[in-house]
């Protein structure tokens, strides 16, 4: 089906993952996205990491799916002009110029607004507009380092020093909520007109990090009476791979107790619940350790299914692929890029219908220019 976007316009000069993964989901849901590059080099992004047989990045093919690519040289006053142009018949116009930069070329959100009243015009930065690093450059890692992501992961390390996610976390979260807040900016642009949305990295992350991960900071006045934030379910090794288990109420602990043969875990004082869990938990974890280890994988996980207690296997990456519950779901699809060949990519994520819909498959993904 075209998407509940259809219609919809959206001009975007952002580069590297937040701001494109932001229009690729807009794209996903019926946007005609226009991605605006230099010429001769485009996105930097084009050209890092794995390359396809036609000299693309995998990571420029995930991010921009479904837009159309156009080459504007805005150092050029002619390339400003055609680029004021497209903006006065766009809906959406987004990018993560440094904060002076826009305004310098004559694109802030002052000069397009003037042009186009009804337009929604998305800044996305590193830090925000103020404070000490306000315009300096922001990448991934950066943004971990600075809000406590990486400090977390360290957490739940012997050595308790801090370590990266293995993924571009910060600027992934930070695309979800700029997409989000371009369709709700959408919405009420029928009743109060065009808007400026900004959306930092700096917020996103902290904002995705805090409900589990800052507990013991919401409530300062409760200082350190709080007990311990929980950790995280671990990794656990089986008699000849990895699983994992989630047990976060009495009763599945109960169930987990059945399933493992090992009464005493549930009816032990110093588990009786989820704080006592949480005061205990690396002598939790131990009990819990012992007891995999002496079976295999396949053995633990049926046990456990059979009690209905949180359980997964621990997928190496090119397991993912083959996995029944992946499979079964069709969650990675397959198709053919004009110039890269076959590739590999995930259905959208949100699978619009309708009642008027006709039947058939309704979630084509389309390729990055």
């Amino acid at each position: 089906m075209p998407g509940p976007l259809r219609g919809i316009r959206v001009l975007d000069l952002t580069n590297m993952a937040a701001g494109p993964l932001a229009s690729q989901i807009l794209a996903e849901q019926g946007a005609d996205v226009i991605k605006v590059e230099p010429p001769g080099r485009g996105d930097p992004i084009r050209v890092l990491g794995s390359l396809g047989p036609g000299g693309m990045s995998a990571i420029f093919a995930a991010f921009n799916r479904g837009k159309r690519s156009l080459a504007l040289d805005l150092g050029a006053e002619r390339g400003r002009e055609l680029l004021r142009e497209l903006a006065c018949g766009a809906d959406v116009f987004m990018q993560n110029l440094r904060p002076e930069t826009a305004d310098r070329k004559g694109i802030g959100e002052p000069e397009l607004r003037a042009l186009n009243p009804g337009l929604i015009y998305v800044s996305i930065s590193g830090y925000g507009e103020t404070g000490p690093l306000a315009g300096r450059r922001a990448y991934d890692t950066l943004l971990q380092a600075i809000s406590g992501a990486a400090a977390l992961q360290g957490e739940a390390e012997p050595d308790g020093r801090p370590r990266f996610v293995n993924t571009v976390i910060c600027d992934k979260v930070t695309g979800l909520y700029a997409a989000q807040a371009i369709g709700a900016a959408l919405v009420a642009r029928a009743r109060d007109g065009g808007s400026h949305l900004r959306v930092s990295m700096l917020d996103a992350a902290l904002g995705f990090l805090w409900p589990d991960s800052m507990q013991q900071y919401t409530f300062p006045s409760s200082g350190e009476s709080l007990p311990p934030r929980a950790p995280m379910p671990r990794v656990r090794a089986t008699a000849d791979g990895f699983i994992t288990v989630s047990v976060h109420w009495d009763e599945e602990l109960a169930a987990l107790a059945r399933a493992l043969d090992a009464p005493g875990l549930a009816s032990d004082p110093r588990f009786a619940d989820a704080q006592a869990r949480a005061r205990n938990a690396r002598e939790f974890d131990a009990e819990i350790d012992a007891l995999l280890a002496r079976r295999p994988s396949a053995e633990c996980l049926e046990r456990l299914r059979a009690e209905d207690v949180g359980c997964a296997p621990v997928n190496r990456v090119p397991e993912v692929f083959d996995d029944p519950q992946v499979r079964a779901s069709g969650t990675i699809a397959e198709l053919e890029h004009p110039t890269q060949g076959r590739m590999r990519a995930p259905r959208p994520v949100a699978r619009f219908e309708r009642a008027s819909d006709p039947p058939g498959p309704r979630d084509e993904i389309r390729p990055a220019p």
